[in-house]
């Protein structure tokens, strides 16, 4: 079984005062690329606002799950973006999101992306987590949150 807590890293943890959804998903690029996550990351920025005009990735209870799968990768990773102020999301449930975990990897291994998703999307459920998260200043004691998973 796939733990998303493989895909943290402290250092991949972004909290934000941005105002708008392309604000918090370029900030969110800039930190993953300053983290050497990115081989590009105009082409991944240009991936995640494509999949965005899709459908919102704001699957509602003020979270939004945004991510791009590219060829270029080998290993999945996760962004976490926290707001001090929830912004517009065109959630499914139209609440505001605050809490934005950001998916990239490879486009070829969609059993462990789908493990990913689930894993993390089971965690999210629990309100009691949700609400810690947005009181956490300290990067690892956001990730201890997701121990079990």
């Amino acid at each position: 079984m796939i733990k998303i807590s493989r895909y943290l890293d402290p250092k991949l943890i972004l909290f934000s005062n941005a105002k708008t959804r392309d604000e918090v998903l370029q900030g969110l690029v800039e930190m993953l690329t300053a983290a050497g996550k990115l081989y590009n990351k105009t082409t991944f920025f240009e991936a995640i606002m494509d999949r965005e005009k899709i459908v919102s990735t704001g699957i509602g209870m003020g979270v939004a799950i945004p991510h791009a799968k590219l060829p270029d990768y080998n290993d999945f990773f996760i962004g976490i973006g926290i707001l001090q102020k929830g912004v517009d999301w065109q959630a499914l449930d139209g609440a505001p999101v605050r809490l934005i975990f950001m998916i990239g990897g490879p486009d070829d291994k969609q059993t462990e992306y789908l493990q990913i998703l689930s894993n993390l999307t089971v965690a999210l459920k629990d309100e009691e987590r949700r609400r810690k998260i947005l009181t956490l200043n300290s990067p690892t004691a956001i990730i201890e949150l997701f121990g079990a998973f």
